[in-house]
């Protein structure tokens, strides 16, 4: 009998995900991976980061029952959420969201991930959330897109330019803010979107989800802080 929220450290390596093992398995047949830093991905060269696949369990649960796996970090980084917190804002959803999850994994930043950072992905039934540097900034060789760059102010990063690059300056508060608010219900969505097969559709369709169950919980509860601030 599977236990509800479990959790575990440091799991053991599985099978990587350019396996063609892996690929039968995935629900898509591509990881979707959120937010590439440096640029587009191409979608016609393979896309291979070394990570675990765990296999999707057949047996049926009531959404309260998935795995919160974590790995160490690496040198120089650090996981921006605890299991509590995950377990947190996910039990604010309706549990029938969260019945196809059956792990979440705080993975480890390594040397070849870092030549293809992103800040989480989904393969399969597992949300994968990547970690930051432990300085909370973040170095961009390029100009950061429209879109990118509003993204982070909207959950109050704060881009500032030098030189030929860009910094990215998190606060604890706003981190925080961004990965239970954006990354972690965006890699969700990705999860439930059982509609769309290319991946512009599939990032359309994840937007969308992140913002009505994620960004808009985010911008009201910062209305309230302010609010109750003002003693209104």
């Amino acid at each position: 009998m599977r236990k509800s929220h479990r959790f575990r450290l440091n799991s053991p390596s599985s099978v990587y995900l350019n396996s063609p093992a892996v690929v039968r398995n995935g629900r898509t047949g591509r990881p979707g991976s959120r937010r590439t830093r440096g640029g587009d991905r191409n979608e016609r060269l393979p896309y291979s980061p070394p990570e675990n696949w765990y296999e999707p369990n057949s047996e049926p649960h009531d959404g309260s029952d998935y795995e919160i796996i974590v790995q160490s970090p690496g040198k120089g980084h650090r996981h921006v959420l605890t299991p509590d917190e995950i377990r947190e804002r996910l039990d604010q959803l309706p549990k029938q969201m969260l019945r196809p999850v059956e792990y979440v994994q705080l993975s480890r930043m390594t040397r070849k991930k870092r030549s293809f950072p992103c800040y989480g992905m989904q393969w399969g039934s597992t949300l994968y959330l990547y970690p930051i540097e432990e300085s909370r900034t973040e170095y961009f060789d390029s100009p950061p897109k429209p879109a990118q760059y509003n993204e982070a102010r909207m959950f109050g990063g704060r881009w500032t330019k030098e030189g030929d690059g860009w910094w990215l300056v998190w606060s604890e508060v706003a981190i925080k803010d961004f990965y239970l608010n954006n990354i972690l219900i965006h890699e969700l969505g990705h999860l439930l979107d059982g509609r769309n097969s290319s991946y512009v559709d599939r990032e359309r369709f994840a937007e969308w989800f992140a913002i009505e169950y994620g960004y808009r919980r985010s911008a009201n509860r910062r209305r309230n802080v302010r609010r109750r601030h003002h003693g209104t």
